[in-house]
């Protein structure tokens, strides 16, 4: 019993010195390229690189600042509820230390993008679009605000479906709207088989340039559902477009190189902030009452240089 045992065990020894030899003997040959030779281990790394699909894991942080009007608020909650891959935080101070504030918490959230609302003067709506942490970042101006409580449009879609994004064809034109045209298909896009959205295609978001503003507006595809009325693939024609909200118009004012801020790749030459407006407005109501007292002051000295004669039957009809 005792040699059968010595006899195993020597058998499983000479196996297992076999088995190393034969790996030390023969390493693998690395491949070679038209750079020079790759190791197998990088090349089963880039192989397994080249199989990974993208995936678009966009997230967009929107936010607004303090002292924001009730109207602009609303207008942000719409937002939110059309960008199912968005996450709301809460207000931040406007101040000069806003873009690191931003920063961190663009960070913080796990977000690639930013909106954030500022209101000035509680008149005034500043829209930051910003690309965190390398740039760019756009600010516009908020004019033409209609929100969906307020329009109370007929149009109606689907919670957290994707929307078709559409562009007016003068976004070709000009590299500063070829910017703005990517920037809004990355925010306002919704990434494919996002957990909060839904599979589905039934509005479109449309941004059209007239003016040198940016128009926002916001369709459903409403399609005839009938047995009998039922679409062809391609059949345009039986599709219509109702209107559900929000409305508003985007006016650029500059293009940042950085995360809010850096150096200046565009700036409107054409844009005129609303403090000038209401100067002016201002000036033309002052001018009506400085045109009054002018033709006061020039009716009295009319009067003191054109003094009446005194009538001498004036108290010819009066009691003694």
């Amino acid at each position: 019993m005792g040699k059968g045992k010595k006899r195993k065990q020597a058998e499983a020894l000479q196996a297992a010195a076999a088995a190393k030899k034969a790996q030390s003997s023969a390493p693998i040959r690395p491949a070679r390229t038209l750079t020079g030779w790759r190791d197998a281990e990088e090349g089963m790394e880039a192989e397994a690189e080249a199989q990974v699909p993208f995936r678009n894991r966009e997230k967009v942080l929107v936010t607004c600042s303090r002292r924001i009007n009730f109207r602009y608020r609303h207008l942000m909650l719409n937002l939110v509820s059309l960008l199912p891959h968005s996450k709301k935080d809460s207000k931040v101070e406007s101040k000069e230390t806003k873009a690191a504030t931003l920063n961190d918490l663009i960070d913080l959230r796990s977000c690639s993008s930013c909106l954030f609302f500022e209101c000035r003067k509680a008149k005034d709506l500043y829209l930051w679009m910003v690309k965190s942490p390398g740039g760019p970042s756009v600010k516009f101006l908020v004019n033409a605000v209609h929100t969906m409580e307020e329009l109370k449009l007929t149009g109606n879609h689907l919670k957290g479906s994707r929307p078709l994004l559409s562009f007016s064809t003068n976004f070709d034109d000009s590299p500063h709207w070829k910017l703005l045209k990517e920037m809004f298909t990355q925010i306002f896009g919704t990434p494919k088989e996002h957990r909060k959205s839904k599979p589905f295609h039934d509005h479109v978001f449309v941004f059209s340039i007239v003016d040198d503003h940016v128009w926002f507006r916001n369709y459903q595809i409403s399609v005839p559902h009938n047995e009998t009325d039922k679409i062809d693939k391609g059949g345009l024609d039986k599709m219509t477009l109702i209107e559900v909200g929000p409305r508003f118009c985007l006016n650029p004012i500059k293009i940042f190189g950085g995360s809010f801020g850096g150096p200046t790749l565009y700036e409107n030459p054409f844009y005129v902030s609303p403090n000038q407006i209401r100067a002016l407005e201002k000036k033309k109501k002052a001018s009506k009452y400085v045109t009054k007292v002018k033709a006061k002051t020039r009716r009295k000295i009319h009067e003191m240089e054109n003094a009446l004669v005194p009538d001498e039957f004036a108290d010819l009809w009066k009691e003694d």
